[in-house]
Parts: C-alpha cells; sequence; structure tokens
C-alpha cells in the first residue's frame, strides 16, 4: 500500500483530510474521528518500519511517554492503535491549530518570555516523571492562536525511574554511544544538532539538563536569531570534534 493515504481514506474509525507534514518516524494527517466527532492529527507509522523493532519500539515509546503526561503544555495523546484490515500502526492525538516556533517572526520581548516560562512549566512535568524529551527544538513547539504553547514530539524521549515501562527504555540508554539521526538514516546521533547540548552530542550519559540546554537554544533563536548559535561559535570546535 502507497505510504500517503488520499482525503477520505478510512483507518479504523478515522477518516482522512489532509496530509500535514512528515518526519523520520512518519507521516502526520488531519483526520475526523467518526465516533466522537473531532479532528485530530494522526501520525501513521511507514509500513516499512512496522517490521523494524528499534523503531517500533520509539513509536510505542513517544505514545506511552507523552501520554503519561497531564499537562496543558504538553500534547495529549488519545490512543495508540491499528488498523488491523491494512497492518498500519497509528498514533492519535490532539489536533493543535498554530504556529511552530520555527515560523514564527523574532518575537515581542514579553511574548517571548512566555513561550519560555510554558516550555518549562512542561518540562519541569516531565523530568518530575523521569522523561527527558531530548529533542526540544522550534518545531517541536507550537503556539495557539490563543497563546497557549505545547511541546510536540516525545519520540526519542529518554524513560527511567517510576514512570520507566516495562520493555520500553527501561532506565537504560541504548543511543548514549550513538551519534544525530537525521531523517531514516541509522548509526548517526540522535536528536538535532543545533539545539542538542553537548554531553547529548558526544554520546554521554545526560539528564534532564540537556532539555534546558536545548530550551535555552530555542530561546536564543526566537530572541531574534535565525538559527541556533553555531557549534564552532559555541564550543570552539566543529559539532563532532570536540575533545
Amino acid at each position: 500500500m502507497s505510504e500517503d493515504f488520499s482525503p477520505n481514506t478510512t483507518l479504523s474509525h478515522y477518516r482522512i483530510v489532509s496530509k500535514l507534514g512528515a518526519g523520520g518516524m512518519g507521516e502526520v494527517y488531519l483526520a475526523q474521528d467518526t465516533k466522537l466527532d473531532r479532528k485530530v492529527a494522526l501520525k501513521i507509522l511507514p509500513e516499512a518500519f512496522a517490521s523494524d523493532a528499534d523503531r517500533m519500539r520509539r513509536f510505542v515509546l513517544e505514545a506511552k511517554s507523552a501520554s503519561a503526561l497531564n499537562h496543558p503544555n504538553i500534547i495529549t495523546i488519545y490512543e495508540i492503535g491499528e488498523a488491523s484490515s491494512e497492518g498500519i500502526h497509528f498514533i492519535a492525538t490532539e489536533y493543535i491549530e498554530g504556529t511552530t516556533l520555527n515560523n514564527c517572526a523574532s518575537l515581542p520581548l514579553t511574548t517571548a518570555l512566555d513561550v519560555v516560562t510554558q516550555v518549562v512549566s512542561a518540562l519541569q512535568a516531565a523530568h518530575n516523571a523521569g522523561i527527558i524529551h531530548r529533542d526540544i527544538k522550534p518545531e517541536n513547539v507550537i503556539i495557539r492562536p490563543d497563546g497557549l504553547v505545547k511541546i510536540l514530539d516525545f519520540g526519542i524521549a529518554k524513560v527511567s525511574g517510576p514512570m520507566a515501562f516495562v520493555g520500553v527504555n527501561s532506565g537504560t540508554d541504548p543511543e548514549a554511544a550513538t551519534a544525530v539521526k537525521s531523517g531514516t538514516t541509522e548509526g548517526m546521533i540522535i536528536g538535532t544538532a543545533s539545539y542538542m547540548s553537548p554531553e547529548q552530542a558526544r554520546g554521554k550519559a545526560i539528564d534532564a539538563r540537556t532539555d534546558i540546554f536545548s530550551r535555552r537554544s530555542c530561546a536564543v533563536r526566537n530572541a531574534g536569531a535565525t538559527k541556533a548559535v553555531h557549534w564552532r561559535e559555541r564550543y570552539g570546535c566543529d559539532r563532532f570534534n570536540c575533545r
């Protein structure tokens, strides 16, 4: 089956409306929940990835991590499921109308401070629950028209402590020694180089501070910089040649 789903295609009780975007872990569609009559965002795992144990683990981890948190600044997960007749795995989440930070122009100081405050509140809730996001970047922070901020995409989260899920990242960090995963390429660092902490980039053990570092990098960008500070300027070295 093609990985592109045309409007009015039905998966379980969701009817596809339009494609919203795509990333390394799947495509995202606007869909209509025909049972509850509401709009949802449907993240669909490509068929080619469903047989990949690591990618399937990450897909499940994304749903479990975000659904374990109840916070107004964290995306709400409705369900993880499978359209049995098609063998297609999906995550249904709230549909958030708004603009991601990477598509925002330089924000006024008061607005930027409000965004940072909401992101910090969300991260504090996640960290208190033993969840490290590991991919805080402008593309994963969206601002609704009413000013409410939401953190998206827990696909590469690290889960430890009391919130560790059985069989899913149970307190260990299997990617600690890996280097930046871009798209679907394997064997590279997991995260986004421009926003990750040097410890994360070097494959060292990390904790909640890596998200704080990434949040700071986002704040710098949205205070007017066109991108996060270049690694050479930040560390006096190339991205992956730090000593």
